[in-house]
């Protein structure tokens, strides 16, 4: 079974839960006093998806301000990118939509990208309704869930949904076991949100 290596990056404000969903994922554990990520933490998680083990190289960045400059470091060469934003503090929506920009702007072209909506347990205090976001993410071509990291609410479901955006490594098998085929990449003129 083939191995893939995806470099997955979370972002968004400190305190929306990006650690908890990547200690959720990768550990199926919570911890309500996790401490708030020092520059960026690295975890890994092999699942298989159909006919591959997908290993997710998980960055993990700090959401405050004066880690942001640091963020490009993590988010080049990625397969996927995470924003992450709390259901209950409408800022940090507002602020998911630059870290969207800024990927769009100097990411990877063709990076996946999904906007989880973190702490959806706390429905009775939400500030961001749902068919809020799920607009936006549908405007940008995102992924979107809603996810509770305590609860193991639609963590996993959002990696599998990653696994299944990624484009697959067997588009173009070779045509015989001698050599390869050089072909002309199309030049791009622009580059799309898409």
């Amino acid at each position: 079974m083939a191995l893939r290596e995806l470099k997955v990056c979370l972002l968004g404000d400190t305190g929306v839960g990006k650690s908890s969903i990547v200690w959720r994922f990768v550990e199926d554990s919570f911890d309500p006093n996790i401490n708030p990520t020092i520059g960026a933490s690295f975890m890994t998680k092999t699942v298989q998806y159909q006919n591959e083990l997908h290993k997710f190289l998980i960055w993990d960045t700090a959401g405050q301000e004066r880690f942001r400059a640091l963020a490009p470091m993590y988010y080049r060469g990625s397969a996927a990118a995470i924003i992450v934003y709390d259901i209950t503090k409408e800022e940090t929506f507002s602020t998911l939509k630059n870290w969207v920009k800024e990927l769009r702007q100097h990411g990877p072209p063709n990076i996946v990208v999904a906007i989880a909506g973190n702490k959806c347990d706390l429905n009775d205090v939400r500030e961001v309704m749902e068919k809020d976001a799920k607009d936006y993410a549908d405007s940008i071509h995102a992924i979107f869930v809603e996810t509770s990291a305590k609860n193991a609410i639609n963590i996993n479901e959002l990696f599998i949904e990653i696994s299944r955006r990624i484009p697959s490594s067997d588009t173009n098998p070779p045509s015989s076991g001698k050599g390869f085929k050089l072909r002309r990449q199309p030049s791009v003129t622009k580059r799309s949100c898409c």
